[in-house]
């Protein structure tokens, strides 16, 4: 069986015995014939508010919220869409900015703003990136309803109009992206983030793939989305090939729930019984740019693989580990899955990077995780408390061998595009 690995920027062949290996991959849809008129028609004919164009006013300062480039988000082709929309209703190219929502992430270099937004709209506006750190550039909103401190991106918050974009896929602890996770965690402080990503929340059942209602972690994000008055909402959903397979535009929760609808009919795939091997993969470029995100893949893995099988994950991790933030620190403190767990859900424990370590010793306790990169280190990924695999094929047999004849295995190409649930 010859398989093909969403790996990075190319892809990834396997080649495996086909005895008792399954294949999930999302239900394929079809890009959208004209990516330009569905975004404007989206535009015009919006779910649940009037078209964008008379939400707008000569001389409103209007805020564009995008994703940074951990992403699969084709802000070069949503943007541009938008920007004409609000040129053609009178708003003036310099009451205009687009806000990169990086939440605790590292800012983009030039090069990759250019590469994320395009040349035309980096040299015609201004383009500015949340820090949530900056003090200055924070300002406090009540508490939320369970309690915790919030502050907001002061510019977001400032400017008359607020126009969320992002596309919609199943998310590991927040149910689905898009929708209010463009203000949390895009656009809070870092005490925020820790809160709404803490031990309890994430440890909660309901933070899970697909589940939004119920959900705390997702709940808290949309009340506090909704207390900062977003104007606009404009999110997609992509196919495989990073077509654009849908638009949905207009009032936040509303265009939301659709879309989040839509994505879960093509990619949330149930099955009857957990297996002994899942291979998958954190989609490729973008997503697998580090082991911190690719944490994400681990965990669709997981929902399927029984107690005490194995995860393999061929991610690039072409920024490494990676070295800006705490994830890989807050692993070599823990020192153990265990010691992981043990460390986070100390009371008043708050570090940025947590919940991701928390998830990912939450799965290495269920099932051993093996990783396949050409961007890390097999030292990289020991101090990860993960296990090296430098030959996909090679560490399947071996496990065949340890587990018997009747070995099943799952194969996720497409890693968290897919969400496998048991029956």
């Amino acid at each position: 069986m010859n398989i093909n690995l969403a790996y990075g920027r190319s892809g990834l062949a396997v080649t495996l015995p086909e005895r008792k290996i399954d294949v999930l991959e999302p239900q394929f849809v079809n890009g959208l014939v004209d990516e330009l008129r569905a975004i404007q028609e989206a535009l015009r004919s919006p779910i649940g508010t009037a078209p964008l164009v008379e939400l707008v006013k000569p001389g409103d300062t209007v805020v564009i919220v995008h994703t940074d480039i951990t992403r699969a988000t084709p802000n070069d082709r949503i943007l541009p869409v938008i920007l004409h929309e609000l040129e053609s209703a009178g708003i003036n190219r310099g009451d205009i900015f687009l806000l990169n929502g990086l939440g605790t992430h590292r800012p983009q270099t030039q090069k990759e703003l250019r590469l994320m937004l395009g040349d035309h709209i980096v040299d015609n506006y201004r383009c500015i990136q949340h820090d949530c750190f900056d003090e200055a550039n924070l300002l406090a909103l009540d508490r939320s309803p369970s309690g915790n401190p919030v502050r907001i991106n002061r510019a977001y918050l400032e400017a008359d109009v607020r126009i969320l974009t992002g596309f919609i896929e199943p998310h590991f602890f927040a149910g689905f992206s898009g929708g209010p996770k463009a203000i949390v965690p895009s656009l809070a402080g870092g005490e925020c983030v820790f809160t709404n990503h803490g031990y309890e929340m994430i440890s909660h059942p309901n933070a899970s793939w697909g589940i939004t209602e119920g959900n705390p972690i997702w709940e808290e994000m949309r009340d506090i989305a909704l207390r900062t008055k977003p104007t606009f909402l404009v999110n997609v959903a992509l196919n495989a090939s990073r077509e654009i397979s849908g638009v949905f535009a207009g009032e936040m929760l509303k265009a939301h729930d659709q879309g989040c609808a839509f994505v879960k009919e093509t990619a949330m795939v149930r099955v009857d019984e957990p297996y002994d091997i899942v291979i998958t993969t954190n989609s490729g470029y973008p997503l697998d740019q580090n082991l911190y995100q690719s944490v994400k893949g681990m965990s669709a893995a997981c929902q399927i693989v029984r107690q005490g099988g194995a995860i393999i994950i061929a991610a690039a991790c072409e920024d490494g580990l990676p070295d800006h933030g705490c994830y890989a620190e807050l692993l070599l403190q823990g020192g153990s899955p265990q010691g992981v767990l043990d460390m986070v859900s100390q009371p008043g424990f708050r570090a940025q990077d947590q919940w991701q370590v928390q998830i990912q010793a939450q799965i290495q306790l269920h099932a051993q995780v093996l990783v396949y990169s050409d961007g890390l280190t097999d030292e990289q990924i020991r101090d990860a408390l993960l296990l090296p695999c430098g030959d996909i094929e090679q560490s399947v047999e071996k496990l065949r061998v340890n587990y018997g004849s009747q070995t099943r295995i799952c194969i996720l190409p497409e890693g968290p595009q897919t969400i496998p649930y048991l029956r």
